[in-house]
């Protein structure tokens, strides 16, 4: 069975043509192993059924941090006592897999009916205390060390997350641009757009770089073809479903779901995420005069001085 993409089909028997033959679906998988000695039995080398099967996986799944992140933590932990929700909003706020990591376990903690509109990580910690923040996150496992054997899959998690870091300054200057009024939770809404694609890189990098390689051979193929045809999901729905699942701030999942995209807040975000994305290897992508048009419209401006403007952000970072 095929993927349509407009006029076209991708298959599993299009793969092998400009890739070897794509892993087989695998059985679900037990509660992934935390330690990292035992972080190949993490690893899943082949896909998962659908998105229920995918959704089962991940939400038990041990999310490492950034290596730079756990030390930091490491060394406020031991000066507790003059440690503040801000000082450690600093360190987190940096690390895209720490962030969703504190965002989800601040909502476990709410009663069950109670919702939040806005969250963000200082308010998250104020919200949890300093003491109880330490009890309830131990050491952190970190990327590096949970992908030691993939320095492939580890560069392409260290590409996206600057990626990210992109992404979020975009959306940043944007929103301050326009004078929204909720300007910290669409910068944190692209931040956090492609965790999904993160926590993919940490647990099935193999498939990562199948993907990556197959867009490398065949440069007209969608990312969510190649997803549709290699994960049997698109990750947009993987990241919805997660962030619900974990009852993330309600306003944060709705602008980061691009199906609302006739809502400005979303297309500040989707249009932070897409520029980013194609002008991670420079300013030359075919698909960026749509970018800058589609941007200018959501700036009231026009293309040429949007186009000066998102340089002036871009030299900033």
């Amino acid at each position: 069975m095929g993927v349509v993409q407009g006029e076209r089909v991708l298959t599993a028997d299009h793969l092998t043509l400009i890739l070897p033959p794509m892993p087989t679906p695998t059985p679900e998988p037990q509660t992934p192993a935390t330690d990292v000695a035992a972080v190949h039995a993490a690893y899943l080398s082949a896909p998962l059924r659908d998105l229920d099967a995918w959704t089962r996986y991940f939400r038990d799944a041990p999310i490492p941090v950034l290596a730079s992140t756990s030390r930091a933590i490491e060394v406020l932990r031991a000066d507790e006592d003059n440690v503040d929700a801000s000082m450690l909003a600093t360190v987190i706020e940096a690390d895209p897999l720490m962030t969703l990591k504190l965002l989800a376990h601040v909502a476990s903690k709410r009663r069950p009916g109670t919702f939040t509109e806005t969250e963000s990580v200082t308010t998250s910690l104020v919200m949890t205390g300093i003491s109880p923040f330490f009890r309830s996150f131990g050491v952190q496992p970190t990327v590096e060390d949970w992908l030691h054997d993939q320095p492939q899959a580890l560069e392409g998690l260290r590409t996206l997350l600057r990626r990210c870091e992109r992404a979020a300054h975009f959306a940043l200057g944007f929103a301050v641009h326009r004078g929204d009024t909720d300007v910290g939770v669409i910068r944190l809404a692209a931040f956090l757009y492609d965790f999904a694609e993160l926590l993919m890189w940490c647990h099935a990098p193999t498939l990562q770089l199948y993907m990556a390689q197959a867009q490398r051979a065949d440069s007209t193929l969608r990312t969510a073809t190649v997803q549709r045809g290699v994960l049997n999901i698109e990750l947009d729905d993987l990241r919805q479903t997660l962030m619900k699942m974990w009852h993330l701030p309600e306003l944060l999942v709705r602008i980061s779901d691009n199906r609302h995209a006739d809502q400005a807040i979303v297309r500040n975000v989707v249009l932070a995420v897409r520029l980013a994305r194609h002008t991670m290897h420079g300013w030359d992508n075919p698909a960026l005069p749509d970018d800058i048009e589609d941007i200018a419209k959501l700036l009231n401006s026009v293309p040429r001085a949007t186009l000066a403007f998102v340089h002036k952000i871009d030299h900033a970072i």
